[in-house]
C-alpha cells in the first residue's frame, strides 16, 4: 500500500481544483449535515470511497460529495475508523446506509 503522500500531488493539480469547484457548486450544502435536518455550507469535497492512489476514483465526479470541515474531520472520519457513520435524521433512521434499517 502507498503512503498518503505518494499521491498528495494529485489534490494540487488543476483538473482536481476544477472537479471540486463543481462539487461545491453543484453541491453547496453539507451533505451529512443536509441528512440530520441542518442547512451547513459545504467546504470540503470528500471522496466517498477511499481512492488510495487509484487516479480513476480519485478524479470519479460520482465518488465525490460536499462536506463541511467539520463533518469531513468528525463523523467521515469516524466511519473510515469503524465503518459505522454516525447519527441519524429527523426522522430518527440513521444516516449510515449499511446500517440494516436502512437495507
Amino acid at each position: 500500500m502507498a503512503s498518503t503522500s505518494a499521491w498528495h500531488h494529485l489534490y494540487k493539480t488543476k483538473r482536481w481544483y476544477r472537479l471540486r469547484w463543481h462539487q461545491l457548486q453543484a453541491e453547496p450544502i453539507c451533505r451529512l449535515c443536509h441528512a440530520l435536518g441542518a442547512v451547513e455550507a459545504a467546504d470540503t469535497v470528500d471522496h466517498i470511497k477511499a481512492h488510495k492512489g487509484d487516479e480513476n476514483l480519485f478524479f470519479d465526479g460520482g465518488n465525490l460529495q460536499s462536506l463541511c470541515k467539520h463533518c469531513h474531520d468528525s463523523a467521515k472520519q469516524r466511519q473510515e475508523r469503524t465503518g459505522i457513520l454516525p447519527g441519524h435524521d429527523v426522522s430518527g433512521m440513521p444516516v449510515d446506509p449499511n446500517h440494516h434499517w436502512n437495507r
